[in-house]
């Protein structure tokens, strides 16, 4: 089943609105866009299952109980998540994928030669690097809005599997243990559902099931190397000097 252009077209939209709201501080104009819109029931996506539809709803929920009053409070979130570290709930992916739970590790550099072979790079990698939320969710929607055929989409698939989708549930978790306001608690939430229900979409799309996430660790997991036997000195097994 091929996805529609303008279906297509919708999902990147999505992802872009997505980015821009893990992108940058919440303003009054922002929150009366998003109440004025109806998000996040206008996304091309509709929630299917418990776990989206109740992502949906407290996002619906969060922007009720959000007024511009809160803007401060949001911006204390906002700094905490993306900015100081103070949530421990870092943005980027080798934080949550590296054994040392280091920065700027493999995943970024996997993220770096996916973004370069379809033309993209990072605006500066030093001050957001490759594999950040937001360079994610803006390389999905360059990867949606030019597809033209299954192998574009498998390869979508592949980088959600062994990327967003690895690390995306853990910071969502995080953040909605930590987060002061309703808005950023479940903002995570409401992206990962969303991703969750795009990868199902291409799963259907390309009849290809999904593999699970012990085949996707397995994968990545580096190979062992074969134990080599060391040399023994044998006297008398190689002519003398």
């Amino acid at each position: 089943m091929s996805l529609p252009r303008e279906l297509l077209e919708a999902l990147a939209e999505d992802a872009e609105a997505l980015a821009a709201l893990h992108d940058r501080e919440l303003t009054a104009e922002t929150l009366a866009t998003l109440r004025e819109v109806g998000f996040p029931a206008n996304l091309g996506l509709l929630p299917a299952g418990e776990h989206s539809i109740e992502a949906w709803r407290q996002m619906a929920a969060a922007l009720e109980e959000t007024d511009p009053g809160a803007l401060d409070q949001l911006a204390v979130d906002y700094a905490a998540i993306y900015l100081t570290g103070a949530y421990g709930a870092s943005p980027c992916e080798s934080v949550w994928t590296d054994d040392d739970h280091l920065a700027c590790q493999d995943a970024m550099f996997g993220l770096r030669e996916i973004y370069a072979a379809a033309g993209l790079a990072a605006e500066d990698w030093r001050r957001r690097p490759d594999d950040h939320l937001v360079l994610q969710l803006l390389y999905i929607a360059h990867a949606l809005r030019r597809s033209d055929g299954a192998e574009e989409l498998r390869r979508l698939a592949a980088m959600m599997d062994e990327h967003l989708l690895r690390w995306l549930p853990d910071f969502a978790a995080r953040v909605a243990a930590r987060a002061e306001t309703p808005f950023f608690a479940v903002l995570g939430r409401l992206t990962f559902a969303w991703g969750e229900q795009l990868r199902d979409l291409l799963a259907e799309s390309l009849d290809d099931p999904r593999p699970t996430r012990e085949d996707i660790e397995s994968r990545l997991r580096p190979q062992p190397r074969a134990a080599v036997a060391p040399l023994a000195y044998l006297p008398g097994a190689a002519p003398s000097w």
